[in-house]
């Protein structure tokens, strides 16, 4: 008996090891494919952010009439792989980001055995929703949040004597950090669900920190946009809307397991 379950452990071991493997294989192809056209991306991608003509500028001016005039910034390599590393690195950021509806599907189909079918049935198209929440998330890191820091840091000096020069590796990694939280945090309301289902959190305990909350975002959003309160009320309306959503999730989770309890 605990043979048979010594194997169906490795079995489920060695089924986790190839879904990782499918996973890594994934990745390292889009990598490849984006670091063949990595001088594009870099220019294109990344370094048109201080552009005034960037597109998330050229809106803000033609809507909210907040115009961005040409950004001081210029950039430098301070370490002898500085360029390359960078260059490996945006590939592999790439290439997570672009794969993970295939890699969270290769987790959810190794975790969905083990649920009970009403949990499989309450989680249908979780892939799905997590991937589209994911990929909003990452759009609005990328035309939002991470200009709008580029254009703040880039144009903010204590002396006009000082001169922005920004290293490769701090000005990628700022964004690349940027775009790939602001996607995991447009992911809040599938953390609700499933910390609701957990028991962890109540409706009432996110509407009674709602107003902790609003000051949070608030704050942040402060830090990240320039001094200006348009758009520190276009990068918080989106998140406070997930935080609306995720008490709507759970408070349906919570509604429906009173409803059981009392069948």
């Amino acid at each position: 008996m605990s043979e048979e379950k010594q194997m169906s452990f490795l079995d489920h071991l060695e089924e986790l090891r190839w879904r990782l493997v499918r996973s890594s294989i994934s990745v390292v192809l889009i990598a490849g494919v984006l670091f063949y056209f990595q001088e594009w991306i870099i220019e294109t991608v990344f370094l048109s952010m201080r552009d005034p003509n960037f597109i998330t500028f050229r809106l803000f001016c033609d809507y909210f009439n907040v115009c961005v005039e040409e950004i001081p910034v210029s950039f430098q390599s301070t370490t002898m792989a500085g360029q390359f590393t960078y260059a490996m690195m945006t590939s592999i950021m790439g290439g997570i980001v672009l794969s993970f509806p295939f890699i969270f599907y290769q987790l959810w189909a190794f975790v969905k055995p083990g649920l009970r079918q009403n949990e499989q049935s309450v989680a249908k198209g979780i892939v799905f929703w997590v991937s589209l929440l994911f990929f909003l998330g990452i759009l609005f890191g990328y035309y939002i949040v991470a200009p709008l820091t580029v254009q703040f840091f880039g144009a903010y000096q204590i002396s006009g004597q000082i001169e922005n020069i920004f290293t490769i590796s701090s000005y990628m990694s700022t964004i690349l950090s940027t775009v790939f939280y602001s996607g995991l945090l447009f992911l809040l309301p599938v953390i609700s669900y499933l910390f609701a289902k957990l028991g962890i959190i109540t409706p009432e305990f996110l509407r009674k920190y709602r107003k902790h909350a609003i000051v949070g975002v608030l704050i942040i959003a402060a830090v990240i946009t320039p001094p200006d309160v348009i758009s520190q009320i276009i990068v918080s309306i989106p998140i406070l809307a997930l935080y609306e959503v995720g008490i709507l999730v759970v408070a349906r989770v919570d509604k429906n397991r009173k409803k059981q309890e009392t069948q």
